[in-house]
């Protein structure tokens, strides 16, 4: 198996944080936040890995929305 390169790996981090975010969510509206975030990162499945200006823009994107959705006020998704 090849290493992974650091973006790989912050990718990878990203995706454990928004999965790990939905179980402190309302246990009715977790398929909703799965749902979406499975569809958030399939968008982006067939990005070229040297695209390295899209990927850095995108972890930035996506942590500002992690830190956004896992406030406690937001319960559901849709």
């Amino acid at each position: 198996m090849t290493k992974l390169s650091g973006l790989q790996k912050e990718v990878l981090a990203l995706y454990r944080g928004w999965i790990r975010m939905t179980y402190r969510k309302p246990r009715e509206t977790r398929p909703h936040f799965l749902s979406y975030i499975h569809e958030e990162f399939g968008k982006y499945r067939d990005l070229p890995r040297k695209d390295f200006t899209t990927v850095e823009h995108l972890l930035r994107v996506g942590n500002k929305r992690l830190k956004m959705y896992s406030s406690p006020d937001l319960k559901d998704v849709h």
